[in-house]
Protein backbone atom coordinates (compact mmCIF):
# COMPACT_ATOMS: atom_id res chain seq x y z
CA UNK A 1 0.00 0.00 0.00
CA UNK A 2 1.40 3.72 -0.65
CA UNK A 3 1.19 6.18 0.95
CA UNK A 4 0.78 8.37 -1.81
CA UNK A 5 -2.44 10.07 -2.46
CA UNK A 6 -1.44 9.41 -5.98
CA UNK A 7 -2.62 6.35 -8.07
CA UNK A 8 0.17 3.63 -8.39
CA UNK A 9 -0.45 4.28 -12.73
CA UNK A 10 0.08 7.82 -12.36
CA UNK A 11 3.34 7.49 -10.24
CA UNK A 12 4.92 5.08 -12.82
CA UNK A 13 3.58 7.51 -15.72
CA UNK A 14 7.56 9.49 -17.47
CA UNK A 15 8.14 12.59 -17.57
CA UNK A 16 6.77 14.29 -20.75
CA UNK A 17 9.88 14.14 -23.49
CA UNK A 18 8.50 17.12 -24.51
CA UNK A 19 8.49 18.82 -21.11
CA UNK A 20 11.75 17.10 -19.81
CA UNK A 21 13.11 18.83 -22.97
CA UNK A 22 11.90 22.23 -22.40
CA UNK A 23 12.30 22.13 -18.64
CA UNK A 24 16.36 21.31 -19.79
CA UNK A 25 16.28 24.33 -22.18
CA UNK A 26 15.10 26.74 -19.47
CA UNK A 27 17.82 25.52 -17.07
CA UNK A 28 20.47 26.07 -19.86
CA UNK A 29 18.80 29.51 -20.70
CA UNK A 30 19.53 30.08 -16.37
CA UNK A 31 23.04 29.16 -16.64
CA UNK A 32 23.36 32.10 -19.53
CA UNK A 33 23.97 29.14 -22.76
CA UNK A 34 22.53 30.28 -26.03
CA UNK A 35 19.30 27.60 -27.13
CA UNK A 36 17.00 27.13 -29.67
CA UNK A 37 14.12 25.36 -27.88
CA UNK A 38 11.97 23.92 -30.37
CA UNK A 39 10.22 21.04 -28.12
CA UNK A 40 7.60 22.49 -26.41
CA UNK A 41 6.43 24.19 -29.94
CA UNK A 42 6.31 27.79 -27.95
CA UNK A 43 7.81 31.27 -29.80
CA UNK A 44 11.11 32.56 -28.12
CA UNK A 45 9.67 36.06 -28.24
CA UNK A 46 6.78 37.85 -26.16
CA UNK A 47 3.34 37.48 -27.50
CA UNK A 48 3.00 40.77 -29.63
CA UNK A 49 0.38 43.27 -27.83
CA UNK A 50 -1.82 43.97 -30.46
CA UNK A 51 -2.63 39.75 -29.50
CA UNK A 52 -2.99 40.38 -25.97
CA UNK A 53 -5.12 42.89 -26.45
CA UNK A 54 -7.41 41.02 -29.22
CA UNK A 55 -7.03 38.28 -26.58
CA UNK A 56 -8.61 40.47 -23.24
CA UNK A 57 -11.32 42.13 -25.91
CA UNK A 58 -12.29 38.67 -26.58
CA UNK A 59 -12.41 37.96 -22.82
CA UNK A 60 -14.89 40.70 -22.83
CA UNK A 61 -16.88 39.91 -25.02
CA UNK A 62 -17.92 36.73 -23.83
CA UNK A 63 -15.82 34.61 -25.75
CA UNK A 64 -15.22 32.63 -23.21
CA UNK A 65 -16.58 28.98 -23.59
CA UNK A 66 -15.43 25.63 -25.46
CA UNK A 67 -15.85 26.52 -29.23
CA UNK A 68 -16.70 23.75 -32.13
CA UNK A 69 -13.90 21.35 -32.33
CA UNK A 70 -12.69 22.30 -36.10
CA UNK A 71 -12.37 25.85 -34.64
CA UNK A 72 -14.09 28.96 -34.85
CA UNK A 73 -15.83 30.20 -37.99
CA UNK A 74 -14.39 33.60 -37.84
CA UNK A 75 -10.80 31.70 -37.39
CA UNK A 76 -11.21 29.62 -40.37
CA UNK A 77 -12.52 32.26 -42.39
CA UNK A 78 -9.10 33.41 -41.64
CA UNK A 79 -7.29 30.89 -42.09
CA UNK A 80 -9.04 30.99 -45.68
CA UNK A 81 -8.62 34.31 -46.31
CA UNK A 82 -4.81 34.12 -45.51
CA UNK A 83 -4.25 31.32 -47.69
CA UNK A 84 -6.11 33.07 -50.75
CA UNK A 85 -3.82 35.91 -49.96
CA UNK A 86 -1.16 34.81 -49.75
CA UNK A 87 -0.73 31.62 -51.56
CA UNK A 88 -3.65 31.44 -54.06
CA UNK A 89 -5.32 29.32 -52.51
CA UNK A 90 -8.98 28.78 -52.31
CA UNK A 91 -10.71 26.84 -49.58
CA UNK A 92 -13.77 26.61 -47.97
CA UNK A 93 -14.49 26.33 -43.52
CA UNK A 94 -15.23 22.94 -44.17
CA UNK A 95 -11.65 21.94 -45.81
CA UNK A 96 -10.06 24.19 -42.11
CA UNK A 97 -9.79 22.74 -38.89
CA UNK A 98 -8.24 24.94 -36.46
CA UNK A 99 -6.59 22.87 -33.54
CA UNK A 100 -5.32 23.81 -29.97
CA UNK A 101 -1.22 22.70 -31.34
CA UNK A 102 0.38 20.65 -33.61
CA UNK A 103 0.59 17.89 -31.45
CA UNK A 104 -3.34 18.18 -31.15
CA UNK A 105 -3.58 17.73 -35.31
CA UNK A 106 -1.34 14.97 -35.79
CA UNK A 107 -3.51 13.00 -33.22
CA UNK A 108 -6.56 13.78 -34.86
CA UNK A 109 -5.09 13.11 -38.25
CA UNK A 110 -4.44 9.72 -37.49
CA UNK A 111 -7.77 8.84 -35.27
CA UNK A 112 -9.49 9.57 -38.31
CA UNK A 113 -7.62 7.32 -40.67
CA UNK A 114 -6.49 4.97 -38.92
CA UNK A 115 -8.33 1.51 -37.67
CA UNK A 116 -7.45 -1.18 -35.39
CA UNK A 117 -4.71 -3.57 -35.65
CA UNK A 118 -2.69 -1.09 -39.06
CA UNK A 119 0.43 -0.30 -38.63
CA UNK A 120 1.75 3.26 -38.28
CA UNK A 121 5.88 3.53 -38.71
CA UNK A 122 7.64 6.48 -36.91
CA UNK A 123 11.20 6.91 -37.55
CA UNK A 124 13.24 8.85 -35.41
CA UNK A 125 13.95 11.34 -35.04
CA UNK A 126 10.49 12.54 -35.56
Amino acid sequence: MTSSILSDVLQTLPTSPTIAMTQKAREMKAAGRDVLALAAGEPDFETPAHIKEAAIAAIHAGHTRYTAVDGIPELKGAICDKFKRDNGLEYTHDEVVATPGGKYVIYAALMASLNPREEVIIPAPY
